[in-house]
């Protein structure tokens, strides 16, 4: 029996959201009034509430595309915690632009002798100009947290892998667009990411897109875990991974 993929939710928009709980709006409310980024615990504080209660809330509200959760900056050894910062209102304008990438995708697919090729070249493109003039990751694993911020930036809700070198991208700013375009769309995508971790410093080439790997989610991958790494010669061809052909696939 097979399970009929429908891809992510849509990202990066208040249209069709459910009403929040009192007690989640006053998270959010709680978050909206810091001046910067604060871990679960001072949240915990701030809320008077325990602090598996307040990760409950804010695991929602990421996937709800209104908080952004980041890596704090990496200091000494062990992975840095998570830190939460409310996502400004005018981000959520960022699904205006879903219209106008549906017309560009359409011109790529229909002008372009490889449209794959072409839309990972934007994206890449697109990538490194968002990240222009950010300093240099301090380590891989900074790079990857901070591709994933940029992700969560423009609405994608990335949920992290415990390895941290992968994770699940259950949210779409342009859906729309990639259910009439979906090679090239998400070939822009996975452009993204490794224009992204390419102006960090990065390694680019570790990075893959896996369009509609889950019934409800995208995957990203951002390398190889060390355990992993004597097995494997690197992620599969990128053009070939970064988006399903267009017509194909269930939604």
């Amino acid at each position: 029996m097979s399970v009929k993929n429908k891809g992510p939710q849509p990202g990066g928009g208040s249209d069709g959201r459910p009403p929040l709980s009192r007690q989640r709006g006053a998270v959010l409310q709680q978050l909206r009034g810091q001046a910067g980024s604060v871990t679960v615990t001072a949240l915990s504080r701030l809320c008077g509430l325990h602090t598996n209660t307040v990760r409950e809330h804010l695991d929602a509200l990421v996937g709800a595309g209104l908080v952004v959760r980041e890596r704090a900056p990496v200091v000494g050894r062990g992975r840095p915690a998570w830190q939460y910062r409310a996502r400004p209102p005018q981000q959520s304008a960022v699904r205006e632009y879903a219209g106008l990438a549906t017309v560009l995708a359409g011109q790529i697919a229909r002008s372009s002798a490889d449209p794959r090729a072409d839309a990972l070249a934007a994206g890449e493109e697109w990538g490194r100009a968002l990240l222009s003039g950010a300093e240099p990751a301090r380590s891989p694993e900074d790079a990857r947290g901070r591709v994933l911020n940029l992700l969560g930036e423009i609405g994608f809700a990335p949920e992290p892998d415990e390895d941290g070198h992968g994770a699940r991208l259950p949210r779409c700013p342009f859906i729309e667009a990639v259910r009439e375009h979906p090679g090239v769309i998400c070939s822009v995508h996975a452009g993204l990411a490794r224009g992204g971790m390419a102006a960090l410093g990065g390694d680019a080439d570790q990075v893959e897109l896996l369009p509609f790997a889950e019934p409800d989610a995208c995957r990203l991958r951002l390398g190889v875990p060390p355990a992993a790494a004597g097995g494997q010669a690197g992620p599969a061809g990128r053009e070939g991974a970064a988006g399903p052909a267009d017509g194909g696939g269930t939604r």
